[in-house]
């Protein structure tokens, strides 16, 4: 007894190629849209510490306004050098810097006083420089950000 050959004999395995081709292309679709959440949960984060760093460098620049004119220079913080979070220079042990400073380092548990960086410069002092930097990991590169702002003390 013969077997007749069915015309659909060689392409028995077809189908199962082709699910595997669709499996493949939506693994790699999926994995497009997870990279795709990442990249803009961390995009979301930096804008976010961005705002915060950005509120607390303007807050101190509001408190340093209501401070007497003669209180200027003591503001200084780490005031010298020019690496970014690498300052040098002695801390500010002025009540308004010193309680910022700790506001800062609560906003980005990462960061430390002496990475803070507040500039007071000019002949009256009218030019104040805050630089922050903060870090999200161990390894992480330092992120930065420098207000500059000229004062006018009444």
């Amino acid at each position: 007894m013969r077997h007749a050959v069915s015309s659909l004999a060689p392409a028995r395995g077809v189908a199962m190629v082709e699910v595997l081709v669709a499996v493949v292309i939506f693994a790699l679709g999926v994995l497009g849209l997870v990279r795709l959440q990442a990249t803009a949960v961390k995009m979301s984060t930096d804008a976010r510490q961005r705002a915060e760093a950005t509120f607390l460098a303007d807050q101190l620049l509001a408190r340093m306004l209501i401070a007497a004119p003669a209180d200027a220079m003591s503001f200084r913080h780490m005031a010298d050098g020019t690496v970014a979070c690498s300052p040098t220079g002695s801390a500010s042990t002025h009540p308004v810097v010193t309680d910022w400073l700790s506001q800062v380092t609560a906003a980005f548990p990462r960061a430390t006083a002496a990475e803070q960086q507040v500039i007071v410069s000019g002949s009256p002092p009218d030019e104040v420089t805050v630089r922050l930097c903060w870090r999200n990991g161990e390894g992480d590169t330092p992120h930065t950000l420098e207000l500059v702002n000229r004062v006018q003390w009444p």
